[in-house]
C-alpha cells in the first residue's frame, strides 16, 4: 500500500548482493540526495557534537567524515555491503571518531537499546521501499532505529519521499515520536527566470496538517525537493525540541 511504485526500477535495493556488485565496479564516493554542507543546519540544531551518532547505510559517502571535521565525535556506520564497509575501514581507519560495521538495517541486534542519540538516514529507507517485501522491511527497520535511541533523541530521514509515503510509516503510535518537517531543493536547482524570490526560509518547519499532511495549497519551488523528517523519541519528560529558533552556527 505504502510502496514507491513510482520511484522503484527492477533492481532489489534491500539486497546486499546488488550493492556488494555495485561497490565493486564504482570507485570514489557518492553522497544521496544532500551533501553535509546543505543538512549542517539541521544536524547542528538537533544533534550535539558530543552525541553517538549511528549513520544507517552509510555507503561510500563522505558525509560521516564532514561530520567530525565539523567537531561531531562519535558516529558509528553500517551498511549491508561487506564490500563497501571495508572499503571504507581501509579509508578512515586513521579517525578513531569514525567506527564501521557491516549489519543490515532491519537487525541491529547487536547493539543494545537505547544505544544512540541520533540515527540519521540518507536514503536508506527509500532503498527498501524500493526492495521486496517493502511494507514489512521498512517497519523492520523503523522499529530497530526507535528500539536504538534514547529518550529525547532524533531520527533524521533524508528522503525524496513527501508526507503522503512516509507519515504513515513513522507516525505510528508505538514509536511516539515527534515528527518536524524540513523541505529543501535538490543541489544545483535554480529558480525559473522572471520568479519572484520566495520569502520562506529553508530552515524554517513546514507546517503540516492534522493527519501529517502537507496543506492543499503548499507550493513546492522544486518539483524534486528533498525531504527532512526529524523525528524525536518522546516520553513524559522530555521538553519538544522542535520550534525553537533555528540556531545561528
Amino acid at each position: 500500500m505504502y510502496r514507491d511504485v513510482s520511484a522503484c526500477n527492477t533492481y532489489n535495493y534491500g539486497d546486499a548482493l546488488y550493492w556488494n556488485s555495485r561497490y565493486v565496479q564504482e570507485a570514489g564516493s557518492f553522497d544521496w540526495y544532500q551533501r553535509y554542507s546543505a543538512l549542517r543546519p539541521f544536524a547542528r540544531k538537533y544533534i550535539p557534537t558530543s552525541s553517538r551518532v549511528l549513520m544507517v547505510g552509510c555507503g561510500n559517502a563522505v558525509m560521516s567524515e564532514d561530520m567530525v571535521k565539523d567537531g561531531y565525535e562519535d558516529i558509528m556506520n553500517i551498511d549491508i555491503s561487506s564490500v563497501v564497509i571495508d572499503m571504507m575501514k581501509r579509508k578512515y581507519g586513521y579517525i578513531p571518531q569514525l567506527k564501521y560495521m557491516q549489519m543490515d538495517v532491519r537487525d541491529m541486534s547487536f547493539f543494545s537499546d537505547e544505544s544512540f542519540h541520533s540515527v540519521i538516514d540518507k536514503g536508506t529507507l527509500d532503498s527498501l521501499m524500493c526492495g521486496t517485501n517493502a511494507p514489512i522491511s521498512a517497519a523492520q527497520m523503523l522499529g530497530e532505529v526507535s528500539r536504538l535511541l534514547k529518550p529525547g533523541g532524533v531520527y533524521m530521514l533524508i528522503t525524496y519521499g513527501d508526507p503522503t509515503v512516509r507519515i504513515p510509516h513513522l507516525n505510528r503510535p508505538v514509536f511516539n515520536w515527534k515528527i518536524t518537517l524540513y523541505i529543501i531543493p535538490r543541489p544545483g536547482f535554480e529558480r525559473p527566470d522572471g520568479c519572484c524570490s520566495s520569502s520562506k526560509s529553508f530552515l524554517e518547519p513546514v507546517p503540516l496538517t492534522e493527519k501529517g499532511l502537507l496543506p492543499a495549497d503548499f507550493v513546492l519551488e522544486d518539483p524534486d525537493s528533498h525531504y527532512i523528517y526529524v523525528c524525536q523519541k518522546m516520553d513524559e519528560t522530555i521538553v519538544d525540541i522542535s520550534h525553537p529558533t533555528m540556531q545561528q552556527v
